[in-house]
């Protein structure tokens, strides 16, 4: 994996507009990972009643965007670019939905154009979900005028 140039979120790698990281998104949710030494990435989320489901409780869905985001981050992180192809989550506890959430995402293997990663949702210390999930490296469309027409 490279990790000496990393992709950028960017408008030219289409992440610009994310909900959950996008810098131009208004309604972007704001989230910002930072690398650790070991290739791990880190985010903090502070969750908050119009994202619950259950009453007092965070909305499942909104646990697995937060755990796809971190592992999509980290393969940022080493330059790659890639879609979810399979995510499998585990919901270990409810979330309260007012908690201050760290989001942990990790590479477990490489073998390109496929990754397999994992990722953690803590609370308080407590893992509150975790995922797994495969990625497919990205493929850029190529913008041939030549074709067009």
């Amino acid at each position: 994996m490279t990790t000496d140039h990393p992709a950028p979120v960017s408008t030219q790698n289409g992440h610009a507009y994310c909900l959950l990281c996008g810098a131009r998104n208004s309604g972007s949710w704001g989230l910002r990972f930072r690398a650790t030494g070991d290739g791990t990435v880190h985010a903090t989320f502070q969750a908050h009643p119009g994202l619950q489901g259950y009453e007092g409780l965070l909305h499942g869905g909104v646990v697995a965007a937060l755990l796809d985001a971190g592992m999509t981050h980290c393969l940022f992180h080493h330059g790659i670019q890639a879609v979810t192809g399979d995510l499998h989550i585990r919901f270990v506890e409810p979330v309260p939905c007012r908690a201050v959430l760290e989001i942990r995402a990790l590479v477990v293997r490489a073998t390109p154009p496929l990754y397999r990663l994992r990722a953690e949702l803590v609370h308080d210390e407590h893992v509150m979900a975790w995922a797994e999930g495969r990625f497919m490296q990205r493929r850029h469309p190529r913008h041939d005028s030549a074709t067009a027409g």
